[in-house]
């Protein structure tokens, strides 16, 4: 068996009805490159032939009343594939716009707990023949980094790679009592851990008064954030948009103002943002706030599925100038890394590694009780998750398209997620269409904010409106 690390345990505890915490990815696919020709069977005899070398797909959730720690994951002695693929066709005409609609209905449903939690729905009746996949999979399974690590070993460089061999080992098997003896020295040892992780917090806390102090630059702070359209209560329901815009453009203003793609990422959702924001009215004069999950992948020496850290980054909504907005971004950028360095790439999963699920089930409880500012924490979950640079084919499939789609979490009623993909880079809008009924809107602004961008990089980065 292996015991969920605090982190993931996490994502499990805070899940709620009107807060599924999903990792999802939508696929968009040319069918006619499987070798024999598409049919849902040959597509479900392909994925059948790999899912033995994939253990996250096989593993489940194991607890007993007695167990004090969290629970543990073990194989599935009874995996059905047909529990987790699914069947669907859009409605005529068959475009973006239904496939996103299907996708914010699969997305808001909670995975069944009593199974692997995972899914995969196979969409037909796209336009021009296209074929569509959505694959979800429960947070506490997998981070974005190792959501897209799930799919690449879903994928080959040619349509008629041939699966693997030999399965990989799985969790295993646990007894009851196996789980609830491990889960007491688990308990045991949390003592041990606060007396390490308390002085650890205090260093860092001490750096950041002595950072702000001396006129060094920090990350955003939370519940400084202004308040906007996203961040009302969340309903059970989610809509969904896409956009996507060349790749190529985005290094052509990376490489001219002499930033990084995260900042030009981050530019372009600002400019976006600001345009949204600008024609509703309701542009702020403050800089929004985007909570920015950080991959700790081989850096923390944790366990757990979920190796991230944060870092709170502002987006210059405020500014006006394009060129100015993303010089701006970048700074701040910066400033969020290096206050996240010094932190630590662990202190997050060491804090979460304290507490049990006794301490996370009072904080559910107890934190909507406790007066906090007024103001929200956060505008939104921004995360830039890399991708493949050459063609994929999944499961024989040719990929033409990918659009990541994560949760709507701590009261930021807005997720935008890209992922790059053989010279595309593809974004994945989420809200709730109580907070957000035109979210369309802002994913057509996506390809006018970089198209500003590239016009002020021609000017040279030092060029004004």
């Amino acid at each position: 068996m292996e015991r969920l690390s605090g982190l993931d345990a996490f994502f499990l505890y805070v899940e709620s009805p009107t807060q599924p915490l999903n990792v999802c990815c939508a696929l968009e696919m040319d069918p006619s490159t499987m070798p024999g020709g598409y049919t849902f069977d040959r597509f479900r005899e392909a994925l059948s032939a790999r899912v033995g070398a994939i253990p996250e797909f096989r593993c489940k959730l194991a607890d007993t009343p007695l167990n004090f720690d969290h629970p543990v994951w073990v194989d599935d002695d009874d995996f059905d594939l047909g529990r987790h693929l699914h069947h669907a066709a859009l409605p005529a005409p068959g475009g973006r716009r239904e496939l996103a609609e299907m996708c914010g209905q699969i997305t808001a449903q909670a995975l069944d707990r009593d199974h692997p939690l995972w899914e995969m729905w196979v969409i037909e009746g796209l336009q021009h023949d296209a074929l569509a996949v959505v694959f979800k999979a429960h947070h506490a399974v997998v981070d974005g980094i190792g959501g897209a690590n799930l799919l690449a070993q879903l994928c080959g460089t040619e349509a008629d790679a041939a699966p693997p061999r030999d399965s990989a080992a799985g969790a295993g098997a646990a007894h009851p009592l196996q789980i609830a003896a491990s889960g007491l020295i688990g308990t045991a040892l949390r003592p041990w851990r606060l007396a390490k992780v308390v002085p650890a917090t205090a260093v860092t806390l001490a750096q950041t008064v002595l950072r702000v102090r001396g006129g060094g630059h920090t990350m955003a702070a939370p519940f400084a954030a202004p308040a906007t359209v996203f961040n009302g209560s969340c309903s059970r329901r989610r809509c969904v948009a896409f956009a996507e815009v060349d790749f190529e453009d985005i290094k052509t203003v990376k490489n001219r103002f002499g930033v990084t793609v995260n900042d030009v990422v981050t530019a372009l959702c600002a400019g976006a943002l600001r345009q949204y924001l600008q024609h509703r009215g309701e542009l702020t004069d403050r800089p929004l706030v985007a909570s920015v999950p950080v991959s700790v992948h081989g850096e923390s020496g944790r366990p757990g599925r979920n190796q991230t850290s944060w870092m709170l980054c502002r987006i210059e909504t405020h500014i006006e100038d394009p060129a100015e907005r993303l010089r701006s971004v970048a700074a701040g950028n910066g400033a969020a890394k290096d206050h996240a360095r010094a932190m630590g790439p662990t202190l997050l999963h060491d804090w979460t590694q304290v507490a049990g699920r006794t301490v996370f089930g009072a904080a559910t409880k107890l934190l909507p009780r406790i007066p906090l500012p007024q103001k929200p924490p956060h505008n939104l979950v921004l995360s830039n998750v890399p991708g493949p640079a050459q063609q994929l084919y999944f499961l024989g499939c040719r990929l033409d398209g990918m659009y990541p789609l994560g949760p709507l979490v701590a009261g930021a009623g807005l997720n935008v997620t890209v992922m790059s993909l053989n010279g595309r880079l593809g974004i994945g809008i989420v809200s709730c269409p109580d907070l957000v009924s035109d979210l369309w809107d802002l994913a057509d602004a996506f390809p006018a904010a970089l198209k500003e961008l590239l016009n002020c990089s021609e000017r040279g980065p030092g060029s004004q409106r």
